[in-house]
């Protein structure tokens, strides 16, 4: 055999090893995973170990995603290439921990195929891609009993909720019946219920119906949504309430409120100081007038064991965030709007041990409440605090309703002083309630009915009693919050492709995992939040504060010299005399031109502190692009000479012993 031959089997043989090892390795290891991600991002969480443990029966998982036309479709749709392969290894990782009670499918439904019927017959959604081709992301759960679940579409909304959903999914698909919500509101959150014939009026006047929240339509995926109506004298048919912003209502509304939670019923209670949502055709600058925007339900929340005083907000230097409070302006720390972080949460609650990220804006502060009045003590409740600020937060209040007209963030930061205790925004409320009402309520006279045809007043009825529990047989469970803006879409969702809100933060989990925690649903509420981690920019937020710490003084001091200024102008206006037109002309242009030239220095002064704030900034990301760029050659480089210092030793020794014999 020739050597040309040797050379050419052992290419080969060593092609069908490398092969060969490929394989092994490929297939042996696939079930070995390393998560490295701080949160365990990619591992599943114990609650969803939990609900799969639990499985009983055999579930058929079928994954429809059209990959072959995702590959050339448009930049939008071949961006969910990566969100699919992470929800078909996390699927994957599902059937790995039921032990065969799951059968995963990945289907890729073709144009004209029955694959794509199937699809449709479900109700998974459809975006036309081209006039055959349709785009398709979705799963179909089933039962051996012919329970079909859903998930429409795996949209980017939702992308942090993915291993929620599907829990959810398995879990309401397998052991109860969705859960019946009901809102009772004073604002529009449901949005315009209009149909039939309204609706095609409203189209032929060019008007839209107004969507309903955000928070809304995640709600109705999970459960069953329903209205309650803010005069309701009776409240049934319904698992959790939510009372959002309760502003002045009748009293047979809040006896209805009080009977529900003490026959059982739980409820989540957002009242708010002042809410921005209640006067929308405004801007928020721009609230004068109009009805007063706070709500409360003080006569029930102290019963409950917490108020709010009328008025007052919450505030902490620390979380207040940047905010653009008017156009062509810069941002600036708006002292109302705070961004709750992990050391703000209670991490004992389920409700919010995962939640990292809260923002509130103007939110009311909650205590204790010394006494219930006639009906008992509020200590004997058990109030848990649920999110508040650091114990440097303190209540402020605004000097009159003028300070609303044009919201300045410079003169709310005046308004605030900072305390020594944190202010609390959110309680969990639990134990054997008593009733706001023990005697009952008494329901004015009412008109009442007359015959047919009948001449004349009619006489009225007389007031009417109502009366009900006294005192809760069982545990009663309210969730109070002290802002109703947080649940927004201006403050907890962001547009996103395909016309659908993204949540930002955990603004949405905290009311979520509030009702999953009044439902007796543990197991889900340590799914929810897992992938809304927040990761901040410490050094960059430490040199912005800083910068802010070191010009603050400079800049009060500015606004000092300018208002002095404008005083001295007023006072030589109010002293002129007739006939002393052209002096005080001459010396107010004279004033003007020294407090142009002073301003002008100021706010050049005030630029050359930014450019060194963002120099530093940008210095510190050079840097740490340079790090991460250098690091991997680095540290080969490193290992290079190491093993090669190690080698020229190996050899010095070797050669030192072969001398020796």
């Amino acid at each position: 055999m020739g050597r040309s031959v040797r050379a050419i089997i052992a290419v080969i043989l060593v092609g069908v090893i490398a092969f060969s090892a490929i394989s092994i390795c490929q297939n042996s290891g696939k079930g070995l995973k390393l998560d490295i991600t701080e949160q365990r991002l990619y591992t599943l969480s114990d609650g969803t170990r939990a609900i799969v443990g639990k499985l009983n029966q055999p579930l058929k998982m079928r994954l429809y995603y059209t990959r072959t036309a995702a590959r050339k479709g448009p930049d939008q749709i071949r961006f969910y290439n990566n969100y699919y392969y992470f929800v078909q290894t996390l699927l994957e990782e599902y059937a790995d921990a039921a032990k065969g009670m799951i059968n995963l499918e990945v289907i890729d439904p073709r144009p004209f195929s029955d694959e794509e019927e199937e699809a449709l017959r479900y109700g998974l959604r459809r975006f036309p891609i081209t006039e055959e081709e349709n785009f398709f992301f979705g799963l179909v759960l089933q039962t051996q009993f012919g329970v079909v679940k859903t998930i429409p579409f795996f949209s980017p909304n939702r992308q942090s909720f993915v291993e929620y959903d599907i829990s959810h999914l398995i879990d309401t698909a397998v052991t109860r019946q969705k859960k019946r919500i009901g809102i009772l509101s004073s604002l529009a959150v449901m949005g315009d219920d209009v149909t039939g014939y309204m609706a095609r009026m409203m189209q032929m006047q060019g008007k839209r119906p107004k969507p309903a929240w955000g928070f809304v339509d995640h709600l109705r995926q999970q459960y069953e949504v329903s209205k309650v109506e803010t005069n309701t004298a009776d409240i049934n048919d319904v698992d959790i309430l939510l009372v959002i912003h309760p502003k002045k209502l009748e009293e047979k509304t809040q006896f209805a409120i009080d009977q529900f939670v003490l026959k059982g019923g739980r409820a989540i209670v957002c009242v708010d100081p002042r809410c921005f949502m209640d006067n929308p055709q405004r801007p928020p600058g721009q609230m004068m007038g109009g009805d007063d925007p706070s709500s409360n339900l003080s006569q029930l929340m102290q019963t409950w064991g917490v108020e709010m005083g009328d008025g007052e907000f919450a505030g902490d230097r620390e979380l207040a965030m940047l905010a653009q409070v008017e156009q062509n302006q810069g941002l600036k720390k708006l002292i109302g709007y705070l961004n709750l972080g992990r050391d703000s949460v209670n991490t004992e609650s389920v409700i919010t041990a995962n939640l990292n990220q809260v923002r509130v804006f103007f939110a009311g502060g909650l205590r204790k409440a010394a006494t219930t009045g006639e009906n008992g003590v509020a200590s004997e409740n058990e109030i848990v605090p649920l999110l508040q600020t650091t114990n440097r937060g303190n209540l402020w209040r605004v000097e009159g309703p003028w300070d609303w007209i044009r919201i300045v963030p410079e003169k709310f930061m005046r308004y605030f002083q900072d305390g020594t205790e944190p202010v609390v925004i959110s309680y969990l409320v639990k134990g054997k309630f008593k009733s706001a009402f023990p005697g009952g309520i008494v329901l004015p006279a009412e008109p009442s009915e007359g015959k047919d045809g009948a001449e004349g007043p009619r006489p009225e009825k007389g007031p009417k009693r109502l009366t009900g529990l006294e005192e809760a047989s069982t545990g009663c469970a309210v969730v109070v919050i002290s802002d109703v803006d947080f649940i927004s879409d201006m403050v907890a969702y962001t547009d996103t492709m395909f016309g659908m809100k993204m949540p930002v933060g955990n603004n949405s989990d905290l009311l979520l995992n509030a009702i999953d925690e009044l439902s007796g649903s543990n197991e889900l509420i340590g799914v929810r939040s897992r992938g809304n981690f927040q990761r901040p920019f410490v050094v960059v937020d430490e040199i912005r504060a800083e910068a802010e710490k070191a010009t603050a003084e400079e800049i009060a001091s500015k606004n000092a010299d300018i208002a002095v200024l404008q005083q001295e102008l007023d006072a030589i206006v109010a002293s002129a005399k007739k006939g002393d037109e052209g002096i005080i002309a001459a010396s107010i242009m004279a004033k003007r031109r020294e407090a142009e030239l002073k301003v002008h220095k100021a706010k050049a002064e005030l630029r050359d502190v930014d450019r060194q704030r963002f120099e530093k900034i940008e210095q510190l990301g050079s840097m740490l692009r340079n790090v991460n760029v250098l690091a991997a050659p680095g540290a080969i480089l490193l290992a290079a000479i190491v093993l090669s210092m190690r080698r020229r030793l190996l050899r010095r020794r070797y050669v030192s012993h072969a001398s020796d014999a």
